[in-house]
């Protein structure tokens, strides 16, 4: 593997993908299609935006080698202002210049009078000043069209950019020509409407890429920036993209997790929730897997790293979001497939309207030109740049408000089909969060001394079960004894302390059984618990069983 190695940190479809080779490869990419590549500067074919250089103004992180690249770096990187932030920025200011100068251009129609029942005050012949108006959303607010027209035409390919701009062309340039032959009927608003709508339609899809590129951020921000590795018999400090398969990796309590890994020594329990979306922090020993991004708990272990860079779990995830990110609905692709021939049935449909009132009905040419004007809007599947680009932007959006993250824009759509849902209840059809439910006291002491001395012990950890019965005592108003001493905690299997004198030991039967205390007269109470699907802390005092 002779050469540069590199690490991008998944601009476009590849997350954090390693790239091996000698120079690196300029590729320009179009913010609206990122499909559309390019080895050179120039505009995109579907929408005439310019292509930017893959790493540029995404994320804010350009392409960078990350083996010399600080943690701090990368954060100044990401928090730049991402490319679908921009883009979003842009759509939402055309949108709303659009709607404001639509709005009155409506009003002052015939379908506005009509509406209104009366006709509104204008300092000018209301032509022109649906002229005035129009023109800039025409030429401004809807120029992305028209400029994807003419690189579409150039490229000899016809799309939803061509449909839109025929459309709106279309009712401006034959509302010009009524205009200036001294006609009243013209059909500026229709124009201005359709590019309103389908803006509307672009802003949301933007709105749904940044909310993805968040998605994406955070992330990113699951690696930790350095890692602790044995390296010929020493522990050192480096950045987590130098770590490389076989590496010994160490773990101290609090510590993230910087790549996946097979556990080689020490006992911990590690927070995955925010990998695998489990709630309570799960036990590792020898030979158990670690995921990157996940969170040590209170103990020390050192693990075999197994996958780094793009292999590991964390990385196809963000892959698996990039990818969802530039997916298009079935929907979307049938009616890009199919712009070709639709162009042609509404230029089709336009002419065989003039010619059919002009020729055949003896019709004057305005008249005739009017029905062809509409015919041809009528004719062009403009709602589709609208109606699925919105659904897609809304369904991903919501998901991802509410922690889903959808494949890609065809499973979304193949949602409607789900009969049956399985569910895994932690943190799902439950809370997540451990609550005290049942307390069964033995051997003559309280459910209060249970809790008293559990609570006691569980203060000095910070696992979620031990916040559960802490909050168990406050609410029944018992104090917690202060005096603990010789507090350790049993990775995986519980805790013990010195409470008021008396060796308390708070944790799972296999701890007890380790410990050659029998559990024997609370077996029918456990199992009853357990056939319940509860979670099971059980109470000793001086090597005596006297609670669950």
């Amino acid at each position: 593997m002779a050469g540069k190695l590199s690490v991008t940190c998944g601009c476009d479809m590849e997350a954090k993908q390693y790239e091996y080779g000698g120079e690196e490869k300029i590729v320009y990419v179009c913010p609206m299609h990122p499909e559309v590549q390019g080895d050179e500067p120039g505009r995109c074919p579907k929408c005439g935006m310019d292509l930017v250089r893959k790493g540029e103004s995404t994320g804010g992180h350009t392409g960078h080698n990350m083996p010399t690249l600080s943690h701090m770096d990368h954060d100044r990187a990401m928090a730049n202002p991402a490319m679908a932030k921009e883009m979003e920025a842009d759509m939402r200011r055309r949108f709303f210049i659009s709607l404001a100068l639509t709005v009155p251009i409506f009003l002052y129609s015939p379908a506005g009078e009509g509406l209104l029942s009366a006709a509104l005050p204008a300092p000018i012949p209301v032509s022109w000043l649906l002229f005035i108006l129009t023109t800039p959303v025409v030429f401004w607010t809807g120029s992305i069209f028209i400029t994807g027209t003419y690189y579409s035409l150039k490229a000899r390919k016809l799309n939803m950019a061509v449909l839109i701009a025929f459309g709106v062309l279309a009712t401006y340039l034959s509302s010009l020509f009524i205009m200036l032959s001294g006609g009243k009927e013209t059909f500026f608003e229709a124009g201005a409407m359709l590019v309103t709508f389908v803006l509307f339609g672009h802003w949301l899809e933007m709105k749904s890429r940044r909310g993805t590129s968040d998605a994406l951020h955070a992330l990113f921000n699951l690696v930790p920036p350095q890692a602790r590795v044995i390296r010929n018999g020493k522990e050192l400090s480096i950045l987590s993209a130098e770590v490389v398969v076989g590496d010994i990796v160490v773990l101290k309590p609090g510590d993230k997790v910087p790549v996946d890994g097979e556990v080689v020594s020490g006992e911990t329990t590690i927070d995955e929730a925010l990998i695998t979306g489990e709630s309570l922090p799960i036990s590792k020993k020898a030979g158990d897997m670690v995921v990157g991004g996940s969170i040590n708990q209170n103990g020390a272990l050192r693990f075999r790293a197994t996958k780094v860079g793009s292999d590991t779990v964390l990385a196809q995830i963000i892959k698996l979001v990039e990818t969802a990110q530039n997916s298009k609905a079935p929907g979307q692709r049938i009616a890009d497939k199919a712009a070709s021939w639709l162009v042609a049935i509404a230029v089709g449909a336009g002419f065989i309207t003039f010619f059919g009132w002009y020729v055949f009905a003896g019709a004057s040419f305005l008249t005739a030109l009017t029905f062809a004007v509409a015919a041809v809007v009528v004719a062009c599947p403009d709602s589709l740049g609208l109606a699925t680009p919105t659904a897609v932007a809304v369904g991903t959006g919501l998901g991802a408000k509410h922690g889903i993250l959808f494949k890609d824009a065809m499973t979304l759509e193949s949602a409607s089909k789900i009969q049956a849902i399985v569910l895994d209840k932690t943190g799902t059809l439950t809370e997540g969060k451990p609550k005290v439910t049942d307390i069964v006291a033995f051997g003559g002491f309280s459910e209060e001394d249970v809790i008293r001395f559990a609570a006691s012990v569980e203060a000095k950890s910070s696992h979620p079960i031990a916040a559960a019965i802490i909050e168990e005592a406050k609410r029944r108003g018992i104090s917690l004894t202060e005096a603990v001493d010789q507090f350790r905690s049993l990775s995986g299997l519980g805790l013990e302390a010195v409470v008021d004198g008396k060796h308390i030991l708070i944790g799972t039967e296999r701890l007890f059984h380790d410990k050659d205390i029998g559990t024997e007269s609370m077996e029918k109470n456990i199992g009853k618990l357990l056939a319940n699907g509860k979670t099971l802390s059980i109470v000793a005092v001086d090597n005596v069983p006297v609670g669950l």
